[in-house]
This record gives structure tokens, sequence and C-alpha cells, in this order.
């Protein structure tokens, strides 16, 4: 028995929030997006009010999409939030509609350990090859979207070479160490979401294989921590071109200016800025 129903969002883009870097197991496919949120495989299309879910298993409620898509939120009041400058601006208008997901931690944790000096299409390739060989099977196919991302204690009980074999490369022992870490519960990662940003970075960052960038990735679109900025390559470049273009700045004062002209939803406007950065931006918009 399938089961559908039409998610009401006003100014939501499905297909830039979907492809913009905060997720990699979701292919678009006939106008519509394939993915999996948890054990639940889902398929979303566009919709002029809203987004249309549709899954092979029926569903008790579909608080759990809910959650992932953000929905729910008021996207104009965030937005209100952002500086009034020209690249903001820019980059608003060229992302509209373009929202923060809210992921399930440990996928998300994952996935940005094995993000370590990747470009998303190969992210998306070493994490469907981790689903398909540790994770629960969801359907009778051999599709990775077939499979759930496998557990912290899934990985935790395999080899480091049973990983290189997703060519993983050197992240093998980082995940396999963090997946430990989190079986063995040397982190809570539901606590996590009840400590003061500072605090729960400081914890993430003791994970082997886990810096700035991925602590901050995950408590912006696993625990939604609005206040966290990761400053990947993209983001660097980002602020460099457009607020700094006459002078360099060090990753010190970028993280400084980051923290205090972004507002209240800074992590917000970093993915912005990173989306716009990597696929609208044609013609220079800098500070003058």
């Amino acid at each position: 028995m399938k089961a559908e129903i039409l998610l009401p969002a006003k100014n939501y883009d499905l297909a830039a929030t979907l492809d913009s870097g905060q997720v990699f197991r979701w292919r678009q496919e006939n106008g519509s997006w394939l993915g999996v949120v948890g054990k639940r495989q889902v398929r979303l299309t566009q919709q002029h009010d809203g987004i249309l879910a549709k899954a092979d298993a029926p569903m008790e409620t579909w608080d759990w999409l809910r959650e992932f898509l953000q929905s729910d939120v008021e996207l104009r009041k965030i937005l209100q939030t952002f500086p009034d400058d020209e690249p903001m601006n820019h980059a608003v208008a060229e992302c509209s509609g373009l929202r923060v997901l809210r992921q399930e931690p440990w996928e998300c944790l994952a996935s940005f350990i094995l993000s370590a000096t990747k470009q998303i299409v190969q992210i998306r390739q070493i994490v469907a090859q981790l689903c398909k060989c540790f994770g629960e099977q969801l359907a009778d196919t051999d599709d990775d979207l077939s499979y759930a991302f496998p557990s912290a204690e899934k990985i935790a009980s395999v080899t480091e070479k049973d990983l290189r074999g997703c060519k993983m490369g050197f992240r093998a022992p980082n995940l396999l160490g963090a997946a430990r870490d989190i079986a063995e519960g040397k982190l809570d990662l539901n606590a996590l979401r009840y400590l003061p940003y500072t605090e729960a970075r400081t914890e993430l960052m003791k994970l082997r294989g886990v810096g700035g960038k991925i602590a901050d990735c995950v408590l912006l679109f696993a625990y939604g921590f609005d206040s966290a900025f990761p400053v990947d390559v993209w983001v660097e470049r980002a602020l460099q071109t457009l607020y700094f273009p006459k002078r360099r700045a060090n990753e010190k004062k970028l993280r400084h200016f980051a923290a205090t002209h972004f507002g209240p939803h800074a992590g917000y406007a970093q993915q912005y800025l990173f989306h716009y950065m990597r696929t609208k931006r044609k013609e220079p918009a800098k500070i003058k």
C-alpha cells in the first residue's frame, strides 16, 4: 500500500535545497527527487503550492519528513535577518527558496567525515557504496537508494580494510574511529543538541577527522545551530571575493567577520553564499 501527501510550503526550492551540498543521497529522476530519510524511501516532487511526497509503504505520520525538509519554517523571517548588502542580496535573489535541512546526526556526521577534500559528486559515490555494503536493505533492488545509511554500531563492527573497499581512502580510519567512539558511548550525539554551540563544537572536534568545518556542518545541518558557519573552499572564496576583494583576510578574520556580520541565522546565510558561489554567480557582486 502506497502513501502520499502534499506538504504545504511557501517559497521552497526543492532542487536547490537537495543539490546544495547538505545531503548526498538524493537523485533527480523524471522531474522528481528520490532519496532515503532514515529507513524510509521517498519520492519528492515540487508543486506550485508545496511538495508532493510519495512512499511505497503506509505512513502513520509524515512528521519525520516535515522535520527533515523544514517545510514549516517561515523562510521570510530568516531572510529578513540577513545583512542588507549587495553580495547577500544577490545570493538570496539567485537562490530563492533554498532551505537548510534537518538531518539525522550520525548520517550527517559520517557523510561530512567522508567529504574531506572531495567534490560533491565524489562524496555521493562514496556514501552510495557505503550504504550498499553495510546498510540495511529496504527494497528488493540493488540500487544504493534501496539501503539505509549504516548505523554507527554497524560501522564500528567492521574493519578499516572493509571501509577502504568503499573507496574512501584515508577517510576510513577517521570514520571508523568516530563510529567506535559513538558506539562505545564516548560521545552521545543526542546530548549535543542540549549544549551551547561552542561546547557542542568542542565535543565534536574530539572525534578523529573532525575539524571546525565538519563540526559546523553537523551543528548546522543536523542540530539547527544557525550560528554555525562552516567555512570550506567555496565559502572562503565567496567571503574573499565578495567582501574582501582588495585584501586577503586570514581565517581568524573571516571567522570573526562571519560571526558578527551575518546575524542570528549566519549558517543559513552561509548556505546561500555557498550555493550562489558554486552554481549561480556570473557577474561580480562586491562590497564597494
